[in-house]
């Protein structure tokens, strides 16, 4: 086992790990298992401690990061805080890793407000490295390897599409969403409502929101056993810029899912499902929550209870293709409980309240496994004319036994990066991996040390 020291003292590094969350695990082992000594900092002592359990150098304690005094007093002991919050809080961890010279890790995006403290960031001389998760993350990896490998060869990238999917393997798959949530209901519910934009044979669309599944549509990875479909996910048009591609006409970065989800998730959405405005009949303090019929028809404003105006009210706002498709939809609409007379659990607004039965009927059982599939797909013009679309692809399954794909695949990549910040191998400043200088070690530690790669095939 490699133990890092410090400069000069003869200690062990030091890591101040914020966070409670499913990737915790893995970032905290492999960290473990480098030799650091983990401080690990939940708002809640137990669940730092149950974190730390049979962790070697790992201590547990309770911080609230919002309290200045405190989190300042716990990063200034430390060497890198890594910061795997909800990505609101990252800059007051930065604000504080400013004032104590410390550097920091997050898996989140590069923000407007950590852009903000750049200049701060840079006087202090510290290191602030974001994106480094799965997605963001090892996405940015392949992405700038294959493109930095055809324009040193003279050739172009027209075209990038980039689908990622974090999904029960196929055997688990059996709900009518063909999805499962080992994190918020309510976090994978609200990015559906993001406007996504995007490149498209050289010209820019958007498309809102509540219209983003309409425009999904069944992808081909040439893995034919997969039946995904794929629609845009936010923005994608800053990254003609970031992955230095100013000739790429198409540029699409995107959401996977099983076939049979933009379907009845369209449904949902047309039937007020997504609403975030409280409602008096949703109130949490109910002694006796009405039943999922009768909150179902007065977020229809159906005429009644019964299923047939429920139903009647649902075709009154959403258009279905055909016969077939409506009874899909409806048998859908049944397995979540929407017509029945089970009691809700009410938390205020539509979507909330939604969110607490799709949590229960819709977590992973004992024994079951998730699924990761990242594809990028390039059109390239090479030099001497000639076209190429090439492939580059992680399918990764979870383990029952051991971490979850997505744990692994964002916690991984993390530790891998907290490890080269304290190396010195990925500069100062506010950085993350849009150059082949930072991506290439983390693409070959990942590789040959944590068996994560991505397979690149030429499909024309």
């Amino acid at each position: 086992m490699q133990k890092i020291f410090g400069d000069n003292s003869g200690t062990a590094k030091k890591v101040l790990l914020l966070g409670a969350g499913f990737v915790v695990k893995p970032t905290l082992t492999l960290l473990s298992e480098r030799g650091l000594e983990i401080t690990v900092a939940c708002r809640t002592l137990e669940s730092a401690q149950k974190l730390c359990k049979d962790v070697k150098g790992a201590k547990a304690i309770s911080l609230d990061v919002e309290n200045e005094e405190a989190l300042d007093a716990q990063v200034g002991k430390v060497d890198v805080a890594i910061s795997l919050i909800p990505y609101t809080f990252h800059p007051l961890v930065i604000k504080s890793a400013i004032r104590k010279k410390v550097n920091v890790v997050t898996t989140s995006y590069t923000s407007p407000a950590m852009v903000e403290l750049e200049k701060d960031i840079q006087a202090a001389g510290i290191t602030v490295m974001n994106e480094i998760g799965l997605d963001p993350g090892i996405d940015h990896l392949y992405a700038i390897k294959t493109i930095n490998e055809v324009h040193k060869e003279g050739g172009k990238i027209k075209g990038f599409l980039s689908y990622c999917g974090g999904l029960p393997a196929p055997e688990a798959s059996a709900n009518p969403l063909g999805y499962k949530f080992s994190w918020s209901a309510r976090g994978m519910l609200l990015a559906l409502g993001n406007t996504a934009r995007f490149y498209q044979d050289g010209n820019t669309k958007e498309v809102p929101g509540p219209d983003l599944m309409s425009v999904s549509k069944p992808y081909p990875t040439g893995y034919t056993g997969f039946a995904f479909v794929a629609y845009p996910n936010r923005d994608s048009t800053p990254f003609r810029e970031k992955y230095q591609i100013p000739e790429a006409e198409t540029i699409i970065r995107g959401t996977l899912r099983y076939t049979g989800f933009p379907e009845l998730i369209s449904c949902i959405v047309d039937m007020g499902f997504l609403s975030q405005d409280a409602q008096e009949f949703l109130k949490p303090s109910s002694n006796n929550p009405p039943s999922w019929r009768d909150t179902t028809a007065k977020i229809l404003n159906a005429t009644s209870s019964s299923e047939q105006d429920i139903i009647w009210a649902i075709s009154s706002k959403h258009t279905f293709t055909d016969t077939d498709q409506k009874n899909r939809i409806l048998a859908g609409l049944r397995w979540i409980g929407l017509f029945s007379s089970e009691p809700i659990t009410p938390r205020a607004t539509p979507l909330d309240t939604l969110c607490a039965t799709l949590e229960k009927k819709m977590a992973y059982e004992e024994g079951e496994r998730d699924l990761v599939f990242l594809q990028h797909k390039f059109e390239i013009e090479h030099q001497d004319g000639k076209h190429e679309t090439r492939t580059s692809t992680l399918c990764e399954y979870g383990d029952p036994k051991g971490y979850s794909a997505m744990a692994r695949l964002v916690g991984i990549p993390c530790g891998v990066a907290v490890m080269q910040v304290l190396e010195g191998k990925l500069g100062k400043g506010l950085v993350a991996p849009y150059t082949p200088e930072i991506c290439d070690p983390l693409r070959e530690e990942l590789r040959e040390r944590y068996g994560i790669d991505m397979v690149e095939q030429t499909v024309a």
